[in-house]
């Protein structure tokens, strides 16, 4: 009997190479960075992770994250920008 490999799920991420689960930041993410919160949404509009498991991994509310996912629709990446006020997570 022939085994096959298991095949790794993946999306594109926003750089347009593949992003699995591995790839995504880690859950214990402070800084938010562009990059970072575009491979959450990323991650999420493909299937990777839902919106429920991507805000209980980063500890987000949901509108959090659907701020970003306008923001990109509006503005592409450079709308996840934080301009005038920085927020960190404490």
């Amino acid at each position: 009997m022939e085994r096959r490999a298991k095949k790794e799920n993946y999306v594109i991420g926003p750089d347009g190479s593949p992003l699995t689960v591995a790839d995504l930041p880690s859950p214990d993410t402070k800084r938010w960075v562009i990059r970072r919160k575009a491979e959450v949404v990323a991650a999420v509009r493909g299937g990777l992770l839902s919106l429920d498991e991507a805000c209980d991994r980063y500890r987000l509310t949901v509108e959090e994250f659907l701020s970003w996912q306008r923001s990109i629709d509006r503005h592409g990446l450079a709308g996840l920008r934080t301009t005038r006020i920085q927020h960190y997570r404490q």
